[in-house]
């Protein structure tokens, strides 16, 4: 049997894919294909490619963001994206689809074309790194002579590629709309950033019903 399993963003609570990764192979289910955005991706990557759930914790634990030697210089981001490369490498050491144990679909938002696209063959870092940059904190990662940035944007939980693959998808869904009151709106990039929040989450959801199974904790911070 064909397995998907679709891994959504969520910033740092991506780390919460592990837990269900390791739960599932508790259990003996084991995927065979993999769709991730955002640290979904990471996470897919780790795991298509064969890495224990608890390394790839000890990947989300000691990975430092805010080092001075990926600080961006000349370039529109806080954080050089492509300094990430490294990090990838010691995980990812044959930087290439075909390589992987399972088979994977990374989503990237094309920043300039303002148009999603599924990676799922050639070169592999890249495309993960692009699919976890958050707008305006990571520069866009270049490839092939395009500029991408954080799937969420466009796809924030990937069923599409699997779909048609598999005989079964178990979703995971790790970015859920909390609620709020309204004196929390104190300014107009609040209600901004809540209307973004509502639209991921709305896309995220109405997909639900293409997964056999989803897990979706909502108490995570």
């Amino acid at each position: 049997m064909k397995l998907g399993l679709v891994l959504s963003g969520g910033g740092a609570r991506g780390a919460a894919h592990i837990g269900v990764i390791k739960a599932l192979e508790e259990h003996g289910i084991v995927a065979t294909h993999v769709a991730g955005t955002s640290s979904g991706a990471i996470v897919g990557a780790l795991y298509a490619n064969g890495v224990p759930w608890d390394e790839i914790l000890t990947f989300f634990k000691t990975i430092t963001l805010f080092q001075t030697n990926k600080y961006a210089y000349n370039k529109p981001g806080f954080l050089d994206s492509i300094k990430f490369y490294d990090d990838l490498k010691k995980y990812l050491p044959d930087d290439d689809f075909s390589s992987l144990k399972k088979s994977l679909y990374i989503t990237a938002t094309d920043v300039i074309k303002g148009t999603l696209k599924i990676f799922s063959k050639g070169q592999l870092i890249k495309p993960v790194i692009a699919s976890a940059l958050f707008p305006g904190v990571f520069t866009p990662t270049e490839i092939n002579g395009s500029y991408y940035i954080d799937g969420g944007t466009l796809n924030n939980f990937p069923t599409e590629p699997l779909t048609p693959l598999c005989d079964k998808i178990i979703g995971v869904y790790v970015n859920p709309l909390k609620k709020i009151k309204v004196n929390d709106l104190k300014h107009s990039y609040t209600i901004v950033e809540r209307a973004y929040k509502i639209k991921v989450a709305a896309e995220s959801i109405n997909k639900f019903g293409l997964c056999n199974f989803v897990i979706s904790p909502e108490e995570l911070n």
